[in-house]
């Protein structure tokens, strides 16, 4: 009985959305399933994901995720995904309300940060952002530079 995580939690994939770092700051995060095919959780296995347009949006009643892009599985066949189709994000009801009124409030979106498997789940990490004006964003890599120097020393 060792407290070790299983091979399978060890190698677990993770994907990050680096840019939503940089062109957002990010005021709260969730954590929500997400309603994939079987040739999309394959092919995010075998050739990751890019975040590059994603963004979340209500459509109706359901959070609806836009814009990831999940490449085609090679060996799917005739039934294969289109590769940037609406998903479905799976959340509790008290969080997609708590979401709802957040992007009531004017210059707040929803953009994914991080997806990564929980076991055999897809779970995909998003954030409520609000996007960073071109001084905030000199503000933040000179930090980073000050960090980067001091931590040098």
């Amino acid at each position: 009985m060792s407290a070790q995580p299983s091979s399978a939690q060890a190698t677990s994939k993770q994907y990050t959305n680096r840019r939503a770092h940089y062109d957002y700051e990010l005021l709260e995060r969730f954590e929500a399933g997400i309603a994939l095919t079987g040739s999309e959780i394959k092919s995010i296995r075998a050739s990751g994901v890019d975040f590059r347009d994603a963004f979340a949006t209500f459509d109706g009643r359901n959070l609806t995720l836009e814009g990831l892009y999940v490449p085609p599985y090679k060996e799917a066949t005739y039934n294969n995904h289109e590769p940037r189709r609406k998903r479905q994000l799976l959340l509790n009801r008290s969080e997609l309300v708590r979401i709802r009124k957040a992007l009531e409030a004017k210059g707040l979106t929803v953009v994914p940060t991080r997806m990564y498997f929980k076991g055999p789940f897809a779970k995909i990490e998003i954030a409520i952002a609000r996007g960073k004006k071109l001084y905030d964003k000199r503000r933040a890599e000179a930090e980073k530079t000050v960090r980067k120097e001091l931590r040098d020393l």
